[in-house]
């Protein structure tokens, strides 16, 4: 399979710097990057625009309401998205876990939202420092999958895997922490989904940078990368873009 990389912005972002990053990458990509699938997700407010300056990447969102439409002042719905351009959406993300409450079962419906809107769901799950630290890691994130991928088949989804304690901290699990617990998921996803289980992308989330992209594409288990700060900068985001693209997958 082709490697997956994707730009999460999160809040961050302007009107300005979305077209410095643009020029900026227009004039690094000058050859294409072969065998990754790269994905821009802006804030909601940008996505527009992004598709308008960078129609060579693909767009995702953020988050998606588990609705398709309604009465939810504030909400926007996967088939908004996917009327936008959107093709890709994240749900499930530590941060709105943790910041906005949302349970395994509120992703999984997320998820099915997007993957009815005929968007592909970046479904997120990771463990907290103290579960690390606990030895109980395996079973929290099996756990997560078990419950935020109710009702999806295979296809429809990928996996990011972004443990918690190394988002937007500097630390990053090692490539064999992380390799690790994708083997782990990938087991799971074969147990939950059949032999399509295998075909599913996993990628790894927390704090990827250029200087560690090319260390953790080279591990079996990973194929591709979340990515937060490092995809500000379109010099860096391209850099680690192009470790997948020279990773080996196809």
């Amino acid at each position: 399979m082709s490697a997956v990389v994707i730009a999460n912005w999160k809040m961050h972002g302007s009107g300005s710097a979305l077209s410095a990053f643009a020029n900026q990458w227009q004039a690094l990509s000058d050859q294409p990057l072969p065998n990754v699938d790269v994905v821009l997700c802006p804030p909601g407010v940008y996505a527009q625009r992004a598709q308008q300056l960078l129609p060579q990447l693909a767009l995702g969102a953020q988050d998606c309401a588990p609705e398709a439409e309604g009465a939810y002042t504030g909400d926007i719905s996967a088939p908004m998205l996917a009327d936008l351009g959107c093709s890709w959406v994240i749900v499930g993300h530590s941060e709105r876990r943790q910041g906005h409450g949302e349970t395994d079962a509120l992703v999984a419906q997320k998820a099915r939202a997007a993957a009815n809107a005929g968007l592909t769901a970046v479904v997120c799950v990771g463990e907290s420092l103290e579960q690390r630290q606990g030895g109980s890691q395996e079973q929290v994130v099996s756990a997560q999958l078990q419950g935020s991928l109710q009702g999806l088949a295979a296809g429809e989804f990928v996996v990011a895997y972004e443990p918690i304690w190394a988002i937007g901290t500097g630390h990053t699990a090692t490539p064999e922490q992380a390799n690790s617990m994708h083997e782990h998921i990938r087991q799971t996803l074969v147990q939950l989904l059949g032999s399509r289980g295998s075909d599913i992308a996993l990628l790894y989330g927390g704090s990827v940078k250029p200087d560690n992209a090319g260390e953790l594409f080279a591990c079996p288990n990973i194929d591709g990368a979340l990515v937060g700060g490092a995809s500000l900068m379109a010099d860096s985001f391209y850099a680690i873009a192009k470790a997948a693209s020279e990773s080996g997958r196809t």
